[in-house]
């Protein structure tokens, strides 16, 4: 049997292993998501009032939680590796058909930058404009303690929802959305609305924010065949917020409140 007749026998199962991978990774997150935004539009205060943090603590003592924050981040991976895994699976190559490898880092790096600075800018004004339409929590991008790790862990964690994100969302979905003859437009919809799903507990500017990425993400994926830029310009946009707000005088933070 060639490799095109058992992509062909295995094609309706996929349906049911998306399903799993979702559930197992970031359709789990959307799930505890909806069930968030629904807390806090039922709560007393508006949602402009209430808060959404990224990078919480996991303990009061600090090196009980710098290794719960370790521990969390490495078993984020995990799916990225079982998806790795079922695509090489099928004899689907990371490196040719996803990108992920370090061929082209010229190519990479600069449209991750380019990516980062076009989704960036605009997402700092829906972020601000939500807050004042009063349809967003106020995010807090971090809220660790000022330990010497807090920085490096910060970085870890950037890096990690970029990985995890970006190869599930992106390279694992769209690669097989597109094995099941879906149309463009379905393909680019379908991850668009994942990705703005996991955010919900951040309000629905989130959702629309994070899901005109996802648009945009995917539409550049199938044109180029590469994640590797797309897990740059995320890692560059959550270094940016995470460690910045860490970093930064919380007077120059004003704007993220209402």
């Amino acid at each position: 049997m060639t490799l095109e007749d058992r992509q062909q026998a295995t094609r309706p199962g996929y349906s049911v292993e998306i399903a799993i991978v979702l559930l197992l990774s970031l359709g789990q997150s959307a799930a505890y998501a909806i069930v968030s935004l629904a807390a806090k539009l039922t709560a007393a205060a508006p949602l402009a009032q209430q808060t959404a943090v990224l990078n919480a603590p996991q303990s009061a003592r600090p090196y009980l939680d710098l290794t719960r924050q370790l521990l969390g981040i490495f078993f984020e991976l995990i799916p990225v590796a079982l998806v790795l895994f079922l695509l090489l699976r099928d004899r689907i190559s990371p490196s040719r058909e996803l990108g992920i490898d370090y061929r082209r880092p010229r190519f990479d790096l600069g449209w991750g930058f380019g990516l980062a600075a076009a989704i960036g800018i605009p997402g700092l004004l829906l972020v601000y404009a939500s807050l004042q339409l009063g349809i967003n929590a106020q995010i807090v991008p971090s809220a660790l303690a000022p330990y010497w790790w807090t920085v490096p862990v910060l970085v870890l964690s950037a890096l990690q929802n970029s990985i995890l994100e970006e190869v599930i969302v992106v390279g694992y979905l769209v690669t097989r959305l597109r094995t099941m003859n879906l149309s463009i437009a379905w393909i680019v919809a379908i991850s668009a609305v994942v990705r703005g799903s996991y955010h919900l507990y951040q309000g629905f500017g989130a959702f629309i924010g994070n899901a005109v990425m996802g648009v945009v993400f995917a539409l550049f994926f199938i044109k180029t065949k590469r994640v590797m830029p797309l897990i740059v310009a995320h890692a560059l946009l959550d270094i940016t917020a995470f460690v910045g707000y860490q970093l930064l005088p919380d007077n120059w933070l004003d704007w993220l409140r209402v």
